[in-house]
């Protein structure tokens, strides 16, 4: 993908209404300053939905889904980052700037694809005259319409069918090898890869040809299957067969169901279950696993119940588990021996199917059943055996409540982590509260100036490096340093900007939650709390260098002290006392 200057993504945010692009798609209803609707990304009854034109950005207080208007095109019209902020582009009248070499990249891109077109068409040609290759398909049940919707064609035997067809020059031999079609012997020999294959086209999310799978026809005939190399147009920890046809048969995906091969996902399509999809002969990844949850908030991992067929579950759960953001579900399926999705929607039909989804296992029962598989949770020695190993697990849970439910379960199987007495609430900050109005949870000097210029990015400016306050120890000073950095590198940056920027780091929830809080306090004083807030943390940082240079003197001597440290302990009360003093204005002035 090519790079995108962050300057340009700041400008075409601030130049994009994101009240127009989000109300062109959902209805909207103005409420004082924002604009509410119900949440186009979850089912719900009454509006949690809410769109800010001042912050650029939306927020679901349901399901937690969030951003600026290029996340929203995303997950709302499913496009890639490139093309969404091609489309808000095109809306603004502005350019994507890239320079010379991505412009060279993106031409030899275009010929690749252009490559793996014509491969599909020139299998599907060859589908057309091979006997034995529609045989195959109209033993398996597979109809003319649903070939035509996977593009599924047929691989001559021969090892120059491809090659002679498509490789006429020089060019496009280059062009066929780098999209993985050809491969080269020992000896030097290229040849054609797919050969006497029933061949299924693998789709990018725009419906691009990026790569294929190939099934044998005869069982003696090598591999079951033999996947494209990765090129670099394909991935295959990134991508899922079947999407772009799911895709083309919901406005609104229901639910994904994760199977294991190309004839699954296909049978599956052709008795009305238009939801599967299958990795490419890998583990489910945590790429998968983003890519699934951000098409459907339901997921369900089909597998054989056999040892390998729970490995590859387990090994799913792993990449789901630190995506189980509050609104999203995952499910497992474990298959009868003997069986998989294919066999079982001949069965039974879509109707049977559907019915064995309806059973079953949550991520929940599936994860302590398998940890609790060797452990004697009579005794403590087990339940702490299964704590330990729950708990670095649990802890890659997402804030919310799935995780502490999860938590809860924990608990009550083995006893750790019981609840004590609650302790008294805490007195609300005179000038922030919780969404619902209730006193909010005592805030920190740091929570407060960070939640001040996530709110309005534009406070950055008040202060100027070097930051005293990066040198005291307590968390959330790093946090602060970075914004107050990112803030003043950036400065056309909204919030829905900042969330953007943070929204694969650990902090990035801790600040879509800070995003949102309600500041009680007008915003013409919001300036005078920031700067107040960062000179307070200016004093706890000098004071507590004071502690630590008199503990110093106090432990080895004056002696101990270099010169500088003595010059920095004569300074220090001076530079408090005038920190004081400007705080204490700052205080009536507020």
């Amino acid at each position: 993908m090519a790079r995108i200057p962050d300057a340009f993504i700041d400008d075409l945010l601030a130049r994009t209404d994101i009240v127009e692009v989000v109300g062109s798609r959902v209805p909207l209803k103005r409420q004082g300053r924002e604009y509410s609707a119900r949440c186009p990304f979850h089912d719900e009854r009454s509006p949690s939905f809410t769109v800010s034109p001042t912050k650029q950005f939306y927020h679901c207080f349901g399901c937690g889904a969030h951003g600026t208007a290029i996340s929203f095109l995303m997950n709302y019209d499913r496009l890639e980052f490139l093309d969404a902020v091609e489309e808000l582009a095109k809306r603004c009248g502005l350019e994507v700037p890239r320079d010379t070499q991505q412009r060279n990249q993106s031409g030899e891109s275009r010929e690749l694809y252009q490559a793996l077109e014509a491969s599909e068409k020139f299998f599907i040609q060859q589908l057309a005259g091979s006997t034995k290759a529609r045989d195959y398909l109209d033993k398996r049940g597979v109809d003319a319409e649903n070939r035509a919707r996977f593009g599924i064609g047929y691989a001559p035997d021969g090892f120059n069918a491809l090659k002679d067809a498509l490789g006429t020059d020089e060019r496009r031999l280059s062009l066929l090898d780098k999209t993985g079609m050809l491969s080269k012997s020992d000896s030097g020999r290229v040849y054609d890869k797919f050969r006497d294959r029933v061949m299924f086209p693998i789709h990018d999310r725009r419906g691009r040809v990026i790569a294929f799978g190939g099934r044998v026809l005869d069982k003696d005939d090598g591999p079951k299957y033999l996947n494209s190399p990765e090129t670099a147009l394909f991935h295959k920890g990134r991508e899922l067969y079947g999407l772009w046809q799911v895709k083309q048969a919901h406005s609104k995906i229901p639910r994904l169901v994760v199977v294991e091969g190309y004839m699954d996902v296909v049978a599956l399509f052709q008795f009305g279950v238009n939801t599967a999809v299958a990795t490419l002969g890998t583990a489910t990844t945590p790429d998968h696993a983003e890519l699934l949850f951000r098409n459907s908030a339901d997921v369900y991992f089909c597998f054989d119940g056999d040892r390998a067929g729970r490995g590859a579950a387990w090994k799913a759960l792993e990449s789901v588990l630190p995506r189980m953001r509050d609104g999203r579900q995952a499910f497992f399926l474990f298959l009868p021996d003997g069986e998989d999705p294919d066999s079982i929607v001949r069965k039974e039909g879509a109707a049977g199917f559907d019915a064995r989804l309806a059973q079953a296992m949550p991520l929940s029962e599936f994860f302590y059943g398998e940890l609790s598989k060797d452990v004697n949770l009579v005794g403590m020695e087990g339940k702490a055996r299964l704590a330990e190993r729950a708990k670095p697990m649990l802890a890659a849970i997402p804030d919310g409540a799935f995780r502490d439910l999860m938590q809860q379960r924990l608990t009550e199987l083995t006893g750790v982590g019981q609840r004590v007495a609650a302790a008294p609430p805490a007195q609300a900050t005179p000038s922030m509260r919780g969404r619902s109005g209730t006193p909010a949870p005592k805030r920190s000097l740091v929570r407060m100036a960070i939640t001040l210029l996530v709110q309005k990015p534009s406070l950055a400016a008040e202060v100027e490096a070097p930051y005293l306050f990066a040198e005291l120890q307590q968390p959330g000073i790093g946090l602060l340093t970075e914004l107050i950095q990112l803030a003043r590198s950036r400065p056309d940056i909204t919030t829905g900007g900042i969330l953007e920027h943070f929204a694969e780091e650990e902090s990035g929830p801790a600040l879509q939650k800070l995003a949102v809080a309600e500041i009680l306090t007008d915003p013409k004083v919001w300036a005078n709390e920031f700067v107040g807030a960062v000179k307070s943390l200016d004093l706890e940082t000098l004071l507590q260098r004071e502690t630590a240079l008199n503990q110093k003197q106090k432990e080895s001597g004056l002696a101990s002290l270099t010169d500088q440290e003595k010059d920095e302990l004569r300074g220090i009360q001076p530079a408090i006392r005038a920190l004081r003093q400007e705080i204490s204005r700052r205080g009536t002035e507020s």
